[in-house]
């Protein structure tokens, strides 16, 4: 089985591939099914202060709450927004599952080359839901990634990461107006039954709910007249259903992209079975040998 970590500043997911009975074609060698069955998915809340134990003992606590057995991971990959935790996790990983984990850096093959101007900004993440997006979907698409920070990253249909918008996220919003006034009280965001409050928790959620899908569909709007019509949008993250699936121009809510995105680029890293664990494939070291070596690290989004 295959563990895939994606590190947020609010939430982590943590999700968990099966091997298929067989592989998709028969050239294919014995050892290259695919990890394709999602058996297992948990989101946690990212805690930075939480030591390497502490994060052991609630990994495999979740193991056993699903009844896996935490000995049958014969891979890990890792994509974190906050680097600071990096650290904490990879000895996790090694005292807890004894393995290496493969983190989503600078050097890691992604078959998806980056267009940005210093392609070292690029957040581990943007490019991992571009990866998962590309394959899936197709290009010219654009990922829309409704996390602590919503993003919207665009891909080419070459396959090429473009760039992307960047803003605050609906929770950052919300938490903002309740710091920053004096009597309105915090909210939980969702979509009222009536655009006009009669009440100030109703016009609060009508204001963060309306106001947030506008700009949506707004930077949506403006990004496909710059990318064409035909550009596919996909929507993932923790608010996804509920605002994606109200925008105009969001076709497709994938709640499990960017698990996939981990999945295909750990496949692209080592594309044979190990023979036991921690021993796999070579994999690519210098990001500056191949065009198709994207360049990625943590950001702060």
């Amino acid at each position: 089985m295959l563990l895939v970590i994606d590190v947020g500043n609010t939430n982590t997911v943590l999700g968990v591939f099966a091997r298929v009975a067989k592989a998709h074609a028969a050239e294919e060698p014995a050892g290259a099914a695919r990890y394709e069955r999602l058996v297992a998915q948990w989101r946690v809340s990212t805690i930075w202060n939480h030591t390497v134990d502490e994060y052991g003992v609630l990994f495999r606590s979740l193991f056993a709450m699903d009844d896996l057995d935490a000995s049958g991971i014969h891979g890990i990959i890792i994509s974190s927004v906050v680097p600071s935790l990096d650290s904490t996790l990879r000895q996790v990983c090694e005292r807890y599952f004894e393995l290496k984990p493969l983190f989503v850096e600078p050097g890691v093959k992604t078959g998806m080359p980056v267009q940005y101007e210093n392609p070292a900004e690029v957040g581990a993440d943007r490019i991992v839901n571009g990866v998962a997006a590309f394959e899936k979907y197709g290009g010219p698409c654009v990922v829309v990634d409704f996390g602590t920070a919503t993003t919207f990253d665009c891909v080419s249909p070459k396959g090429e990461y473009m760039g992307g918008v960047i803003c605050p996220g609906i929770g950052i919003s919300a938490d903002a107006l309740f710091q920053r006034t004096a009597r309105l009280p915090r909210v939980d965001i969702r979509k009222p039954a009536r655009v006009v409050g009669t009440t100030t928790v109703g016009s609060l959620q009508s204001g963060l709910y309306y106001g947030y899908l506008g700009l949506v569909d707004g930077i949506l709007a403006e990004l496909l007249a710059e990318m064409g019509n035909d550009t596919k949008v996909v929507a993932t993250g923790g608010l996804a259903s509920m605002i994606g699936t109200a925008s105009k121009y969001i076709k497709t809510v994938d709640d499990h992209l960017t698990l996939e995105g981990l999945r295909i680029i750990y496949e692209r890293n080592t594309p044979g079975r190990p023979d036991a664990k921690g021993k796999t494939a070579k994999q690519s070291t210098d990001g500056s040998k191949s065009s198709n070596n994207a360049k990625t690290r943590t950001s702060s989004h």
